[in-house]
């Protein structure tokens, strides 16, 4: 079993905004509405692939565009006026129709729905361990016939691990000092791991999957490992793990070492 003493001195080392305005959650602290926050996350998170100077140089610009407030913007923006908002936004293979595309699809949901939570909770299933039914739901609203949004807009429902997906419930869902919160009515308990190919070698290092692949099977894996040391919060421990990896912290260097994947 994992060291939650060990854990929790890297949390307390990690998980605060010292750290966090390095990261694209940065973007999610200036607004005080949960509505123009969710909106905000979708885009950072959705955005969140490519180097971190480029990713945070990418989620301004298009931030910017929808300033001062998200919500306001895009629920009172003609079509044609969030088109024009969106010219000459490139972000890797996320051009300006690919941008115009995403917000149109989340102004439709938050129309059809008030809020992008109330389409994940109306597909959600509560009974189930994780958030996946809800997941998949709200990524099908948000799909629709929209082709171009195929490669932005991952499908959870295929098996791989979504991790700008549950990154962005992670913001929206956990409440310290690093993620902010704004969804009340999803437990934090349901949540999993971000996980990517970096992510996967560390939780590898460390025996929490056997898994070869990084996919849902092992985001799921991961998280029941996760949930024996805090149940109420598995993905607690994520922020910090992903920041000591990085930055080579030789705590987790010896939790590596003892781990039962690497003992003889």
């Amino acid at each position: 079993m994992l060291d939650k003493g060990t854990l929790e001195r890297l949390y307390a080392r990690y998980a605060d905004r010292s750290h966090a305005e390095r990261d694209p959650v940065s973007f999610l602290y200036r607004y005080r509405e949960a509505a123009d926050r969710e909106i905000a996350g979708l885009v950072a998170a959705f955005l969140a692939y490519g180097r971190l100077k480029q990713i945070k140089r990418s989620v301004e610009d298009a931030l910017g565009r929808l300033a001062p407030s998200p919500w306001r913007t895009i629920l009172g923006a003609t079509s044609r006026e969030l088109r024009h908002a969106c010219g000459g936004f490139v972000h890797r293979f996320v051009n300006a129709d690919r941008l115009h595309a995403l917000l149109r699809a989340v102004r439709d949901v938050v129309r059809r729905h008030g809020s992008i939570e109330a389409c994940f909770l109306a597909q959600d299933d509560p009974a189930v361990a994780d958030v996946q039914p809800g997941l998949v739901g709200l990524a099908r609203e948000l799909r629709q016939g929209r082709a171009e949004l195929a490669h932005l807009v991952a499908d959870p429902a295929k098996g791989s691990a979504c991790k700008r997906w549950h990154l962005y419930l992670r913001w929206m869902v956990r409440r310290d000092a690093v993620d902010p919160g704004g969804w009340d009515a999803v437990s934090p308990a349901r949540l999993l791991v971000p996980l990517d190919a970096h992510m996967w070698r560390v939780c590898r290092g460390l025996g929490l999957t056997r898994r070869k692949c990084c996919n849902l099977a092992a985001a799921r894996e991961i998280t029941h490992s996760f949930r024996r040391v805090c149940a109420a919060d598995p993905v607690r421990y994520d922020f910090a793990l992903m920041h000591a990896s990085v930055g080579r912290d030789p705590e987790l260097g010896v939790l590596l070492d003892t781990a039962p994947s690497r003992r003889p």
